[in-house]
């Protein structure tokens, strides 16, 4: 049974069709998929590459930034001759390049209160691959609001979390794990505190994963569980997430009935009651 796969697609993707828990059914099913990946650096590149292999049918690609010579350690879709050029340019003719089958929709700007909902409308999955907490809190509210699967997934020196907020009843979201954002300066970026270039990797890995997953609707997503790695020692830890059912998003009183409820500023605070 091919389920509509030409021959061409049937070699490609061979070996997700023997997969008993895959198959000729659920390659079908990431073809006619759609995910929105939100930003496209250092987690982000993994991403696009592994969702593009894999053959989901249409990727949407979201960053505002040009390729650097210092991004080349790490975001692994851009090479020296896309220095200087759009990263949603490069990594979607890198795209072109892996997969044929792939339709790559791509949105150079940044994420805001006034586009976030139309940028996630009618995709199946979105994926927060950014380095700040000011689109971490947006992208959350957005999906929430659209009950819209959320990957996450951030990496700071050698070190590493994912989580899945699936959106399904009793699944936590991302102001429940943080209630607001650190200080200013708290937390510095890559370009001031360094990463290992493959801990980016690592971590778009697995966020890769958890898409596939639900796409295919197979095995156990990380919603309920965040993923810590610490690679200079391979520690692994899964500390349990739960609901905060006072959470101003995804609470059972939520304040925030739109995005417009929120100044995505001063920590990202919520309305208060």
């Amino acid at each position: 049974m091919s389920l509509g796969l030409d021959q061409t697609q049937l070699d490609r993707y061979s070996r997700h069709i023997i997969l008993d828990h895959v198959g000729p059914a659920g390659q079908a099913a990431l073809l006619n998929s759609s995910v929105l990946v939100v930003g496209a650096g250092g987690l982000g590149s993994p991403i696009v590459q592994y969702l593009a292999a894999a053959g989901v049918g249409r990727l949407g690609i979201v960053d505002d930034d040009r390729v650097e010579r210092s991004n080349l350690q790490r975001q692994v879709v851009h090479g020296e001759s896309d220095i200087g050029r759009l990263k949603v340019e490069s990594a979607a003719e890198f795209v072109a390049e892996l997969n044929p089958d792939v339709t790559v929709e791509t949105h150079d700007l940044r994420v805001a209160p006034d586009n976030a909902m139309e940028l996630i409308d009618g995709y199946d999955v979105v994926v927060d691959a950014t380095d700040n907490f000011r689109t971490r809190f947006l992208l959350n509210d957005a999906c929430v609001l659209t009950e819209t699967p959320l990957s996450h997934g951030a990496v700071y020196r050698f070190e590493g979390q994912v989580t899945t907020f699936e959106r399904e009843e009793g699944s936590p979201c991302y102001r429940c794990l943080f209630p607001e954002a650190p200080p200013e300066g708290a937390v510095p970026d890559c370009a001031t505190a360094g990463v290992l270039g493959v801990v980016p990797g690592l971590i778009g890995t697995i966020q890769a994963t958890e898409v596939i997953k639900l796409l295919i609707e197979y095995g156990e997503t990380l919603d309920g569980r965040l993923w810590n790695v610490d690679a200079a020692g391979m520690d692994v830890e899964t500390v349990p997430l739960r609901r905060n059912p006072d959470c101003p998003v995804c609470g059972d009183d939520p304040a925030v009935t739109a995005i417009e409820d929120v100044k995505y500023a001063d920590r990202c605070r919520a309305p208060s009651e």
